[in-house]
């Protein structure tokens, strides 16, 4: 509630955590490309960005669920799949002429080997160059899903319910976690050879700001 003249209402996307309208005016100042990454419950998106005085452009575009189709059968939320998408999406935009990109994670906090670095890893292995530092990027072990592999192993041995609980949804779809690893070098060889896809998302993807 107001208090006195002074007293100024926040922009609502502001209130409501979505916004850091302050960094976002800083990413739009460097007149750069951006990378976009956001998360939800159950996808990774990730969008490369240019900023217009009459809104925001979508020059290429990947969704984590897109690799169900390439024969991804596990989360679309994980370390692997953020990188298969990331990959993806910028080889879109490698495609469109991108070369130079900078990140943008939204109001996400900066968590060390996070999906969102996982996303950010598979650009740049893409071939972009993207401002970043190494310390903040998984490693290789993770990105592959191998630590994955070895959680699923122990509680296996330890507690074979518990095991069946967690990875319900794996075993219903005859997935076995032990073999991410190798789905994710398939699911990424398919993408070097076999992705074309449009460049632009088609159903109007917005960007999340």
């Amino acid at each position: 509630m107001a208090r006195s003249a002074r007293y100024k209402v926040k922009f609502r996307r502001r209130r409501e955590g979505k916004t850091d309208y302050r960094k976002r005016l800083a990413l739009l100042k460097s007149g750069k490309i951006r990378m976009v990454v956001r998360r939800s419950n159950r996808f990774i998106t990730v969008q490369f960005v240019r900023s217009k005085l009459e809104g925001d452009e979508i020059i290429a575009y990947a969704y984590s669920k897109e690799l169900e189709k390439l024969g991804w059968p596990f989360s679309c939320k994980n370390v692997p799949a953020a990188y298969l998408t990331g990959y993806m999406a910028a080889l879109r935009a490698k495609k469109a002429g991108i070369k130079v990109a900078i990140l943008d994670i939204g109001r996400y906090p900066s968590t060390k080997g996070s999906r969102l670095y996982a996303a950010l890893k598979g650009a740049l292995d893409a071939g972009l160059s993207i401002p970043h530092s190494d310390e903040i990027l998984p490693e290789q072990k993770r990105i592959e899903g191998k630590h994955i592999v070895e959680w699923a192993i122990a509680l296996k041995e330890k507690n074979k319910e518990t095991y069946e609980s967690i990875f319900s949804e794996y075993i219903r779809k005859n997935a076995d976690p032990e073999k991410i690893p190798d789905a994710f070098n398939l699911v990424l060889e398919k993408i070097r050879e076999k992705v074309e896809g449009p460049i632009t998302h088609e159903g109007g993807a917005q960007v999340e700001s």
